[in-house]
């Protein structure tokens, strides 16, 4: 059990058997990869109802992702990783996430058992809220109109959320990652409602940036990822404190063309990060990642990412990262 900093609220997190995890709750049902601004209304959707019955409000989400399952060789660019899914909703004012395991037993439930045996069963919910889209049950057969049914017979309360569009763009975590994989970060920002965070224990690497002038603290990202190579203008968290930056994502294609890394230069900051966990906010994209003729070259360009980064973030709004669960 864990209280998310800033509420008197403890966030609870259950795994695996959920019977008697939170008897009673309303529920927020999906996947909530990101949480976008379409989750954010199906979790604002259940505490309004939770508050308006007196009951705890929870999401119940699934791990891994049922596209991993189900297609489990074709690669998923995850917006957030198992983790920081959890510490999204922590910030969100629920009571608890509950996370099943997203696997055979319960890949093969009909919608009409996974009603009884889930929702009503196990976990006794008091109402749920659904997005517009959300499919459940063997063959996907249960629907948002199903389980408003199956409400109504088994006596909970089922809200499904339309879908939200930021101008033409229709709200989906599908939208966001392919505004991620070109460069555009304020555009994923604006479908999010928060900039795309991530987080990971800096590793040591072959410290050329410390040679060039800047040192970086290197984050590992999922292989799966399609986060466009280029230059972004970043904030960081440490130790729940703030800091700006300037991150190159890529292969260094001036030197060695290696692995993608996330490489962060931190503005201002002294201290060994080795070993440590940290959070990078993208907060916008500079330019594409490119080939220089030499290190002189590519630090007078290092030098001119960097103003541009100090630049932009001098104009962002201030970054607020989600809360860190023990």
């Amino acid at each position: 059990m864990t209280t998310a900093p800033g509420s008197a609220r403890p966030f609870r997190v259950v795994h695996g058997d959920t019977a008697g995890a939170l008897p009673g709750a309303v529920v927020a049902i999906g996947n909530f990869d990101g949480l976008h601004r379409g989750h954010q209304a199906v979790v604002e959707a259940a505490l309004a109802r939770a508050r308006a019955l007196g009951r705890p409000a929870a999401a119940l989400t699934f791990e891994p992702h049922p596209r991993s399952y189900f297609r489990p060789d074709e690669p998923l660019f995850r917006l957030s990783d198992p983790a920081m899914k959890l510490r999204l909703l922590a910030g969100t004012g629920l009571d608890a996430a509950i996370v099943l395991p997203f696997d055979a037993a319960l890949a093969d439930l009909s919608a009409e058992e996974f009603v009884r045996q889930v929702l009503v069963e196990r976990l006794a919910i008091a109402g749920a809220a659904i997005g517009y889209d959300f499919h459940f049950g063997h063959a996907r057969s249960g629907s948002p109109a199903f389980l408003t049914g199956e409400g109504e017979r088994r006596g909970f309360p089922v809200e499904v959320v339309p879908p939200l569009a930021r101008g033409t763009q229709r709200v989906s975590s599908s939208a966001v990652r392919a505004a991620l994989a070109h460069g555009e970060v304020r555009a994923a920002q604006d479908l999010l409602g928060h900039p795309w965070f991530v987080g990971g224990t800096v590793r040591h690497g072959d410290k050329r940036g410390r040679d060039l002038g800047y040192p970086t603290a290197n984050l590992r990202l999922d292989p799966s990822g399609e986060l466009m190579h280029g230059i972004y203008a970043v904030r960081v968290g440490i130790d729940g404190e703030t800091h700006d930056g300037v991150a190159s994502f890529g292969r260094r294609p001036t030197f060695d063309n290696g692995a993608p890394l996330l490489e962060v230069f931190i503005f201002d900051f002294t201290g060994d990060l080795y070993g440590r966990a940290i959070d990078v906010a993208l907060i916008d994209f500079i330019r594409p990642e490119l080939r220089f003729d030499g290190a002189a070259a590519l630090v007078r360009q290092m030098d001119d990412d960097a103003r541009a980064a100090r630049e932009i973030l001098a104009a962002a709004t201030p970054t607020r990262f989600p809360p860190r669960l023990p």
